[in-house]
């Protein structure tokens, strides 16, 4: 099924962004551009301007246009968690441990998204190898959650980590058996409108954002090997924690 000609060029325009053919500040061209150059009407142009401003990439400007907004950045809460293994490998949260990969992964080589790329050290755009998985329950069938690693080229290229099937323990047992670990994580959480894309392969009703969950993963010298986005619908899903006493919280005599 064809998508709207809105979609499509919002598709392209997106494409553009996380290419960095727009760096953030940037203006985008102006409707009447945007029509004559993908053949549409005005009005189908403004529609795709909208649907990129839904998802927060850019915002209309007075006395300038449309603008691509800059990636937020975030003050981090660190809270404590832990990593779990099973026979099937690592895993980071007991909820998601039964939950299988619903379609064959998409693994490929593609541009890094322009939010991605600095946390691997590489600019927008610059080549990487992406793994995308859809996740859900394997009885029901109801996908649960989106999960995309991207691993710098140079580490990935030739090796196993670029096959669609990477055998018992993933990725990370075979970064590990390639003299990477012990791996180590760290994880930061944050939310997101979805594009409509991620919005069609998780089922997400209009107006639901993502609960999106960016892992690093780094060896013991800092190196980071590899970056998951992990999207799931704030609607179903929220981060639980335990909280524990520090020193200083002793009880009061």
């Amino acid at each position: 099924m064809t998508a709207p000609a809105y979609r499509q060029v919002a598709a392209e325009l997106r494409a553009a962004i996380e290419r960095g053919d727009y760096p953030e500040g940037s203006v985008l061209p102006k409707l009447e551009e945007i029509a004559q150059q993908y053949g549409i009407a005005k009005q189908t142009a403004r529609e795709a301007i909208g649907e990129l401003e839904n998802e927060g990439l850019v915002e209309a400007v007075r006395r300038r246009g449309t603008v691509v907004r800059p990636v937020p950045s975030r003050r981090r809460l660190n809270r404590g968690r832990q990593v779990y293994r099973d026979e099937r490998g690592y895993y980071f949260d007991p909820t998601a441990q039964p939950w299988v990969a619903l379609e064959t992964p998409e693994v490929g080589w593609g541009p890094a998204p322009r939010d991605i790329a600095p946390l691997l050290d590489i600019r927008p755009g610059d080549e990487v190898l992406i793994r995308d998985r859809l996740m859900g329950d394997p009885d029901t069938r109801k996908p649960t959650q989106l999960a995309t690693s991207y691993l710098p080229a140079p580490l990935a290229r030739g090796t196993r980590l670029a096959e669609r099937d990477t055998g018992p323990g993933g990725i990370y047992d075979l970064l590990e058996a390639m003299g990477h670990g012990p791996l180590q994580w760290q994880e930061s959480t944050s939310a997101r409108m979805p594009t409509p894309r991620e919005a069609e392969r998780l089922a997400l009703p209009k107006g639901v954002p993502l609960l999106r969950i960016v892992r690093t993963t780094t060896s013991p010298a800092g190196t980071v090997l590899e970056i998951n986005d992990t999207r799931m619908s704030a609607e179903d899903f929220e981060i639980g924690y335990t909280i524990t006493r520090a020193p200083s919280a002793a009880p009061a005599a």
